[in-house]
């Protein structure tokens, strides 16, 4: 199946619902402020594809959950999702993200700030009225992990090269809230704590592969596509799955050396050492890691009700590799 039917299949099932989490997400735009209604209203009009809330859809419809309290649920994990971007981007100094400038492209820092602020705040108002301690407890957990995760990434992740802490990143960074979405989905659903658990895994394992798969784009994408520079975490000095897999294979790599030692603004050396990793069979290992998350993630679908949502999420896992193909 081609990926653009994967990706339609994954999100039609839920588009009805979708079109709920976007209301529910306009609803906490304040109208007493014309400039923080027109952003918010901004991004939540140009967000992506909603796969984070998607999976929380699917899962609770697929569990049982209460209609009302599951979009309620997605839209407090989408505003959470799209608090962190407002806030990765002044980090970053990202000045597009999909093509369309960012907060921090028109606004001050401590405006970008602010608007972050008060996104996380409306998430977690919406995750309060889940009425689920559990649920507000694991908001919580998850958004004490995202920024942990930053200050890690800010503070000490910049030239390491080891699979533990990459992996220990990009849980913070992208699987967390695929985590938040699978499992709170299952919490507010009459299940027991054995599918909670099973939900966690499956957020955990489909997380991971997202972004392995977005880092891989990182290198193999072009601009136009992926909405940023080739390589831009590798020109940040963050090395990720593909740049590790090809130091493990060219450990002496000169290149490769000084980006690990903070070298990483030589633009020839730079673009010498990604055309290099592009040509090697560093792309096609990372591939492969992908794909075993993903083949863990749809193991943990196999006990669970036999429905249509279910296939859903497995075909998901199926979206995220084709990304790549």
């Amino acid at each position: 199946m081609e990926r653009t039917g994967l990706s339609i299949r994954f999100l039609t099932l839920v588009e009805d619902q979708i079109r709920l989490v976007e209301e529910r997400m306009r609803e906490r735009v304040p109208d007493h402020h014309p400039d923080l209604h027109a952003v918010l209203a901004h991004l939540i009009s140009s967000g992506g594809k909603r796969v984070r809330p998607a999976v929380a859809l699917l899962t609770g419809i697929m569990l049982g959950a209460d209609q009302q309290r599951l979009v309620t649920l997605a839209a407090s994990i989408e505003m959470l999702h799209t608090a962190t971007l407002v806030h990765d981007d002044l980090i970053d100094g990202a000045l597009l993200r999909r093509g369309i400038p960012t907060v921090n492209a028109t606004w001050s820092p401590a405006a970008t700030v602010l608007t972050g602020d008060y996104i996380f705040a409306r998430a977690a108002e919406l995750a309060a009225q889940t009425d689920s301690v559990p649920v507000m407890r694991t908001f919580a957990e998850t958004l004490a992990v995202i920024v942990n995760g930053e200050i890690t990434q800010l503070f000490t992740s910049r030239g390491l090269s080891s699979r533990e802490n990459y992996f220990q990143r990009i849980y913070a960074k992208t699987a967390s809230m695929f985590v938040l979405a699978a499992k709170s989905a299952a919490l507010i659903s009459p299940v027991d704590d054995g599918v909670v658990e099973t939900m966690r895994d499956y957020g955990y394992q489909i997380g991971m592969a997202f972004q392995i798969v977005d880092d891989i784009l990182d290198f193999v994408g072009d601009q136009a596509s992926v909405g940023k520079p080739v390589a831009s975490d590798l020109r940040q000095g963050l090395v990720t799955l593909p740049a590790i897999c090809y130091h493990e294979a060219n450990p002496d790599d000169p290149d490769m050396q000084a980006v690990l030692q903070g070298q990483y603004h030589n633009e020839e050396r730079m673009s010498r050492l990604i055309e290099a990793i592009r040509q090697s069979d560093a792309i096609q290992q990372a591939q492969q890691e992908a794909r075993e998350f993903v083949l863990r993630a749809q193991q943990c679908l196999t006990h669970l009700p036999d429905t249509i949502e279910r296939q859903a999420l497995h075909e998901l896992g199926d979206y995220i590799i084709a990304r790549t193909t």
